[in-house]
Parts: C-alpha cells; sequence; structure tokens
C-alpha cells in the first residue's frame, strides 16, 4: 500500500520506528517529514499528507503528533481528507469501518509505542462497510462542495 506518513518533533522518533517496520512489511512510503527531533509546527507536514491522500498520490496518511489532536485538526482542513485518532485498535478498525477515515493521526505522547504497530495494522486492514455509512460521508462531502 502507498503511505504517506509524517510527523510533528513529538512524534519523529515514532514516526521513524513505524516507517522501518512499514517498509518491512512491504508498503511504500513517503514521508513528508520532519527530519529531525528540533521543534517544528505540525501543519507543516500534517496539510501535505493529507492532500497526498486526497489527490490519490497514497491511499492513506499516518500522522504523529503529541495529542494527535493538532494533525488531526490540520489534516480535516484538507478536502477529501477525512482523518481520525485512535488509542487502541478496535477505534481504529471503526474509524475505517463506520467513517472511512484515510489518515490516522496517532497520539505519540499517550501511547506504548509497542502498542502503535498493532493500532495501524488493524487500520491498514480495515476496509469501509458503506451502507448508511456512505450516507453520512455523503452529507459531509455535499458540505465540503458547497464551500
Amino acid at each position: 500500500m502507498k503511505i504517506a506518513i509524517g510527523s510533528d518533533h513529538r512524534g519523529f522518533a515514532l514516526k521513524e520506528q513505524l516507517k522501518r517496520e512499514l517498509a518491512g512489511q512491504g508498503h511504500q512510503l513517503t514521508d513528508h517529514g520532519t527530519a529531525a527531533a528540533a521543534s517544528c509546527d505540525y501543519p507543516d507536514f500534517a496539510i501535505p499528507v493529507a492532500e497526498a491522500v486526497a489527490r490519490g498520490a497514497a491511499e492513506r496518511g499516518i500522522l504523529i503528533c503529541s495529542s494527535g489532536n493538532g494533525m488531526l485538526i490540520a489534516a480535516n482542513k484538507v478536502r477529501g481528507a477525512r482523518a481520525a485518532t485512535a488509542f487502541t485498535p478496535e477505534m481504529a478498525r471503526l474509524s475505517r469501518l463506520h467513517n472511512d477515515a484515510n489518515v490516522l493521526a496517532i497520539p505519540a505522547d499517550y501511547l506504548d509505542p509497542a502498542a502503535v504497530p498493532a493500532i495501524v495494522a488493524a487500520w491498514l486492514a480495515t476496509g469501509f462497510e458503506g451502507g448508511r455509512h456512505q450516507q453520512r460521508l455523503n452529507k459531509i462531502k455535499e458540505y465540503e462542495d458547497a464551500q
């Protein structure tokens, strides 16, 4: 799978760990930064990742910051991005199954790094259920298109 990935300084170490794991599983990664643990601004990385997903350059996007919230907010400003955060594999699975989330925001400061691979694996392995959930996504798209 083609995955766009990005982090700010607080998520940098976890991003590097996750990149190794995902590449080892055969995923194609595009790293949108940051390239170091020096203080930086999360929108500089969240927006390019979300744009890559929205335009189809990547199938999914993964963002990592302290709480996940900053990345989540920034990514959801991009038309066509549906970002969700997950603290458990079940939350990740439901974000795909019910919301067709195409960007995952990971809260690096609130998760054991050893728990993250299972969360990401559940998210990557889950499809979208459609049905009544598609109706709801259509309402969001209608709103976006009217802006």
